[in-house]
C-alpha cells in the first residue's frame, strides 16, 4: 500500500463560511485515496452481470458487514473461471469517491477463489441433513387440488409478488377466493413471520393450498426461505403448499420440501388455479367426442337392427302365427282322437263290466230258478246241518217271498232213493183247532 500525500488543512468552516459542497465532496475523496487498495476476505452474496461488469456484493464471513463492489469488464475477464454467488474469495479493492455523484464504489482489481462459501457450505449440510430425513421425498408431496375454492397466499405487503398471484389466478378463475397473510420476506424478521402465516394458514379449515410469495432478489434475502425452522414448518404442514421465491435460477430449500416448485410468482398462479378458458374449452370437446360417440353407437345399432329386420325370416311375421296355427289345429284334432278313442275303450270296458256284473248277480241266479235260504235272523244258509227241523226260514225267489219251516235233512236224488214221505201233521176237525 502507498501513502497518499497528507490533505492540506481545511479551513474552519461556520454558520458564515461553511464549506461548499464541492469541497466538502473533494475533501472526502482526499481522505479516502489515503486508503489506497486493500485485500479483503469475504464471500459473495451477490452476483449480476450489466453491460459486460459485474455488480455485487462481499459479506463478512464472520460477522453481519456487507460491501458492494463493481467489477469493470477489463477485469472481469482475468477471474477465474466459474466464479459467482456463495464463493469465498480474496479480492484486492480500491475505495472510490466520485465527486459529482457523492456516492462511493469498491472497484476490484483482482479476485481469487479461496473456497466454497460458509453460507453455502452450512446450506449444503443443511440440505444433505433434511434429505437425509426424507423431507425431499416426492412421496410425501401432496398432490394440489383441481379447483380450490380458497387459496392461501403468504407474501410481502403491497409487493408486486401478490399482485401477480392475485392478477393471475383471477384472470384464470374470477371466483377464486384468496386469504392473504402479510409477511416480512426478507431480514431478521421473514422466518418468523412467514412460519407463523404457514401455520395460521395451515390451522384455517377453509384454505385449500398455501402459496409462498417473493419476488426476485440477491442470494443473501432468499437465506430466510433456506431457514431450517421455516423450512420443517413447512414440512408439517398439512394444506398442500407451493413455494414460489425469486426467479428460475433461486431454489431455496423451501422449494425442496414444498409440494410444488413454482418458478416465479406468475408460474404459481397459473400450476394453482386452472383456466376457466381452457377448461370451459375442454368439456366443449369433451361433449362433442361424447355425442359423436354416442351417436356412431346408436347409428350402428340402428344400422344393425334393419340389418336383422330385413332377413327373410323377420321380413313376414305372418309366418309365424300361421305355423302355430297349423300346430295347434294339429295338437286340437290329435286330442280330439285320443278323446275319442278314449270314450269308445271306456265304454266297451263299461259293457264288459256290466255283462260281468250281470252275470255274477245273485238277481240271474233266482231267475233262473234257484232260491236264497234266510234263518229266521237273516242268515244265509248254505249247509243243511245248520238248520234244525222246525226252524223257520225265509226263501228269497226271484220275485218275491216265501216262508217255510225246516222239516228235516231231504234226501240227495243222486242216490236213487226217495225220500219218506212225511207224515203229514194231524188235521183238525172242522170248527176246532188242530
Amino acid at each position: 500500500m502507498t501513502d497518499a500525500p497528507a490533505p492540506s488543512s481545511p479551513a474552519p468552516s461556520s454558520p458564515d463560511a461553511p464549506w461548499p459542497v464541492a469541497q466538502l465532496s473533494a475533501k472526502l475523496k482526499e481522505y479516502i485515496d489515503r486508503l489506497g487498495q486493500v485485500w479483503v476476505e469475504g464471500e459473495i452474496a451477490q452476483w449480476g452481470i450489466s453491460g459486460g461488469n459485474v455488480y455485487g456484493k462481499l459479506k463478512d464471513v464472520a460477522q453481519d458487514a456487507t460491501v458492494s463492489f463493481v467489477i469493470w469488464s477489463s477485469v472481469r475477464a482475468t477471474l477465474p473461471e466459474g466464479l459467482g454467488q456463495g464463493d469465498r474469495v480474496t479480492a484486492l479493492v480500491k475505495a472510490n469517491w466520485w465527486v459529482k455523484g457523492g456516492t462511493l464504489s469498491m472497484q476490484v482489481s483482482q479476485m481469487r477463489r479461496v473456497g466454497l462459501g460458509d453460507l453455502l457450505e452450512r446450506l449444503e449440510r443443511l440440505r444433505a441433513a433434511l434429505a437425509a430425513e426424507g423431507l425431499f421425498a416426492p412421496e410425501r408431496k401432496k398432490p394440489l387440488p383441481f379447483l380450490p375454492q380458497c387459496i392461501g397466499l403468504v407474501t410481502g405487503k403491497d409487493s408486486d409478488a401478490e399482485k401477480d398471484v392475485l392478477r393471475n389466478a383471477q384472470l384464470r378463475w374470477p371466483s377464486v377466493r384468496f386469504r392473504v397473510v402479510h409477511a416480512a420476506v426478507q431480514g431478521e424478521r421473514a422466518v418468523s413471520e412467514v412460519t407463523a402465516a404457514i401455520r395460521q394458514l395451515d390451522a384455517d379449515p377453509e384454505v385449500d393450498v398455501i402459496i409462498v410469495a417473493r419476488g426476485g432478489g440477491d442470494f443473501q434475502n432468499l437465506l430466510p426461505f433456506s431457514d431450517e425452522s421455516l423450512v420443517r414448518a413447512a414440512a408439517a404442514c398439512e394444506t398442500p403448499l407451493v413455494s414460489a421465491i425469486g426467479h428460475e435460477n433461486d431454489r431455496p430449500l423451501l422449494d425442496e420440501v414444498a409440494d410444488l416448485r413454482a418458478s416465479t410468482p406468475t408460474d404459481a398462479a397459473k400450476r394453482v388455479v386452472p383456466d376457466v378458458s381452457d377448461e370451459l374449452s375442454r368439456v366443449q370437446q369433451a361433449r362433442a367426442r361424447l355425442l359423436t360417440r354416442v351417436t356412431g353407437l346408436i347409428g350402428t345399432e340402428i344400422e344393425r337392427i334393419a340389418s336383422i329386420r330385413s332377413r327373410p325370416v323377420l321380413a313376414g311375421s305372418a309366418w309365424i302365427t300361421d305355423t302355430r296355427a297349423d300346430e295347434l289345429t294339429r295338437l286340437v284334432a290329435r286330442g280330439a282322437e285320443l278323446s275319442t278313442r278314449l270314450l269308445e275303450r271306456a265304454h266297451l270296458e263299461i259293457d264288459e263290466r256290466r255283462g260281468q256284473l250281470r252275470a255274477l248277480s245273485p238277481q240271474r241266479t233266482l231267475d233262473r230258478g234257484y232260491a236264497i235260504v234266510q234263518t229266521a235272523d237273516g242268515d244265509v244258509v248254505r249247509a243243511a246241518s245248520a238248520v234244525a227241523a222246525g226252524d223257520a226260514l225265509t226263501l228269497l225267489l226271484a220275485d218275491g217271498r216265501l216262508a217255510a219251516t225246516a222239516q228235516g235233512p231231504a234226501p240227495d236224488p243222486r242216490d236213487g232213493s226217495s225220500p219218506a214221505a212225511p207224515t203229514p201233521a194231524p188235521t183238525a176237525p172242522e170248527g176246532r183247532p188242530a
